[in-house]
């Protein structure tokens, strides 16, 4: 099923991929590079029409993106190269950082072996607590809690609340429903426990998706690969916005020092989970840039300029999902020219 907003998105790439305006403009707002954000890479999602099918992308796609860049001069290059090239102004032609958010099992088994036929370097954000099962990939909770139930009971603060989730597209009104409870009612520091019980009262097994994420052997070995950077992606994979400043500097800070202890070297760069605009602001840029990071990415959508220097904590990235596989749409979007249209003009991408 195609949003609304999906389709008109989509129309807006091809529309300007047919006028022909892409490859015009790019000399004027293509900027100096990109980083391309990745979360899932499967040739076999286990629920292939999921609602959180734009975390997925087939292997062959990805083969197919990292081809046409390199054909139209990009170089791929480590999150450490890609900040001292912005740093001199894009200075040795275009560039493209890879990077993967959350550490899924399959960015080893089925993203590295397309990585490695390219050398593309992937920097690859892990937030320990969705390792060590201190956290739940709650977007994937919710959808089984919304596909195993005709209807469900929601208790809120202001009573119960019964859910529709009869149909496809009452399905989907639901995850958005639970979504919106979850991530702007319940306070994040209570987020885990609402929706233990939530799967609990509706008979959803918690642990049954921890297999979807490395383990920290897993994680060790891709640390010590040629091409694999480990980022941090906050203690507990938790919206900083939402916290209170210890509670958001823990997140940030603590996680330099858990992922040393792990893999012995502290990650330099963090990527901030969830990233749009209600989750990642000036106070927190101020927060990665005090804990020492040498960069930081956000999920707000745009290519790389040289005016990103004095911005290296608050980076936008171009997301590679499962509801854009187009070669010609990822191209789109390297020209610059989506960049003010996703963000209301500005082709300057900062907090």
């Amino acid at each position: 099923m195609i949003d609304g907003g999906e389709a008109i998105r989509k129309l807006a790439l091809n529309v300007v991929r047919y006028t022909g305006l892409a490859p015009l403009a790019k000399p004027f707002v293509g900027g100096i590079g990109a980083i391309l954000m990745l979360h899932r890479v499967t040739a076999t999602p286990e629920k292939p029409g999921s609602v959180n099918r734009h975390l997925y992308i087939a292997p062959e796609f990805l083969d197919a993106v990292i081809a046409d860049m390199k054909a139209n001069g990009y170089t791929f290059v480590t999150l450490d190269e890609a900040v001292e090239r912005i740093k001199a102004g894009g200075k040795g032609g275009q560039f493209a950082a890879i990077t993967a958010d959350d550490a899924y099992r399959d960015n080893m088994t089925e993203a590295l072996p397309v990585l490695e036929k390219h050398g593309a370097p992937v920097a690859i954000y892990v937030a320990p607590g969705l390792i060590n099962g201190a956290a739940d990939l709650w977007w994937e909770v919710v959808e089984d809690i919304v596909s195993a139930r005709d209807r469900l009971l929601l208790t809120t603060p202001n009573g119960p609340v019964t859910i529709d989730c009869s149909t496809p597209g009452k399905k989907l009104q639901a995850f958005a429903r639970l979504h919106d409870y979850l991530t702007l009612e319940v306070r994040e520091e209570d987020q885990r426990a609402v929706l233990r019980e939530l799967a609990r009262s509706n008979g959803i097994e918690l642990d049954a998706r921890q297999g979807m994420l490395m383990n920290w052997d897993e994680i060790r070995a891709m640390a010590g690969h040629p091409l694999v950077t480990i980022g941090a992606h906050t203690v507990n994979h938790r919206n900083l916005k939402r916290l209170s400043e210890a509670d958001a500097r823990h997140e940030v800070d603590d996680v330099r020092r858990i992922l040393q202890a792990e893999l012995g070297e502290a990650p330099r760069h963090f990527a901030y989970p969830y990233g749009y605009a209600s989750a990642v602001g000036g106070r927190e840029v101020g927060f990665a840039r005090d804990a020492g990071y040498a960069s930081a990415v956000t999920t707000r959508h745009g290519v790389l300029r040289a005016e990103h220097a004095g911005f290296l904590q608050a980076l936008p990235r171009i997301s590679v999902n499962g509801r854009y596989q187009s070669v010609p749409h990822i191209r789109t979007m390297l020209s610059g020219v989506t960049t003010p249209l996703a963000n209301a003009g500005k082709m300057l991408v900062t907090i």
